[in-house]
């Protein structure tokens, strides 16, 4: 285009000045000859026309010799037209840009009039006006993001009894009001990391390290999850915290063989705790065993009691001459001495036992 402007505006020169090194027209005589016009004689040569001579006889006007005359564009085209055509173009691209809008399945469009809200855009091919009239903005209401906490390196905290460990967790978050997670907050990112790292302070400020560090971690998350959910809705966030994981949480590094060792004294006193718990439970299971046996007892000994008492005594007798190597006789008509021992010993030639005497009860009629 800048080309065929630079050809066109020469003619134009040329016509104005006529006393230029070329001279006014075809005539020799009046100076140098015109090197547009048509030389004398007629054709400029035994050559065919080139296709600058071409284009050069297409834009003068008149079939004289006259370097004079204005240009005309080609089939009759103005360069105003060619400016309405290209200023035609670009609004219809502008159009088509701003105001077609593809709402994904998963997005949802915010709709602004002049910068205030206007309405929501449902997935599908939405058309508006044209911006800046109206702008759309696309947000995804089902992506969950992670955030990690922390970015780089690690993340010391402070425990409610005065203790310090390392920490190390991820947050899960998705939008839940795209109104409110567009016009309410200015950089919701960093609104949700800011209020993830606040609310992780404030619920480990109460916590003893031994249950940050130890089976007490599902109630922290659990905790910090409601804490980061209400200052979001306080601020009309739009965004649903949908958990928290804790992922690292350890005494730091320069006390780690201390903790390792109050952790085994720990687990040593629960071994010993459980040991002695399920001793006391054998106990008791044989006080309760002989208890409901001597009830038993009992009840037969109420319904005997001469028949109980004497089974009872035998018993009792039994049980404690059965560890002695005396003997008592209480038969009648028995000889007061009876050297039952060497009997013993003939029967039982192996066992080196002790002699001992045999005491023979008198008979209870009495000796004659």
């Amino acid at each position: 285009m800048t080309i065929l402007r630079r050809w066109l505006r020469r003619p134009i020169i040329l016509a104005a000045d006529n006393n230029g090194p070329w001279g006014g027209g075809g005539d020799d005589s009046a100076g140098p000859r015109n090197p547009w016009s048509v030389p004398p004689g007629g054709r400029r040569g035994s050559s065919k026309p080139t296709a600058l001579d071409e284009f050069l006889k297409k834009t003068r006007v008149g079939g004289g010799g006259g370097g004079g005359g204005r240009p005309q564009l080609p089939l009759g085209a103005s360069a105003r037209t060619l400016w309405l055509i290209g200023v035609g173009l670009l609004v219809a691209i502008w159009l088509l840009l701003t105001s077609f809008h593809q709402i994904g399945p998963q997005q949802r469009g915010v709709v602004t009039y002049f910068g205030k809200y206007s309405g929501m855009l449902e997935p599908g091919i939405r058309v508006t006006l044209p911006a800046p009239i109206v702008n759309v903005t696309k947000v995804d209401v089902e992506q969950v993001r992670t955030d990690e906490f922390p970015q780089d390196g690690g993340e010391t905290v402070l425990t409610g009894d005065q203790n310090i460990i390392d920490l190390a967790y991820t947050v899960r978050w998705r939008v839940s009001d795209p109104r409110n997670y567009v016009f309410e907050i200015k950089d919701p990112q960093e609104t949700v990391r800011a209020t993830a790292e606040s609310a992780m302070r404030a619920v480990l400020a109460t916590t003893r390290m031994n249950d940050a560090i130890g089976a007490g971690r599902g109630l922290i998350e659990a905790r910090v999850t409601q804490v980061m959910q209400q200052i979001l809705d306080s601020y009309q966030a739009g965004v649903r915290v949908q958990g928290v994981s804790i992922k690292q949480a350890s005494p730091p590094a320069a006390l780690v063989d201390d903790f390792n060792a109050v952790t085994a004294a720990q687990q040593e006193a629960v071994g010993n705790l459980n040991n002695a718990r399920s001793y006391s439970q054998q106990v008791i299971a044989r006080a309760q065993g002989e208890a409901s046996a001597f009830d038993q007892v009992y009840a037969q000994y109420r319904l005997a009691p001469e028949v109980t008492r004497r089974r009872m005594y035998y018993e009792t007798m039994e049980a404690v001459l059965a560890k002695t190597d005396k003997t008592i006789v209480e038969t009648p008509g028995v000889t007061p001495y009876l050297p039952l021992d060497r009997a013993r010993k003939l029967v039982e030639p192996t066992q080196g036992t002790t002699t001992t005497t045999t005491t023979t009860a008198p008979a209870q009629g009495g000796q004659r």
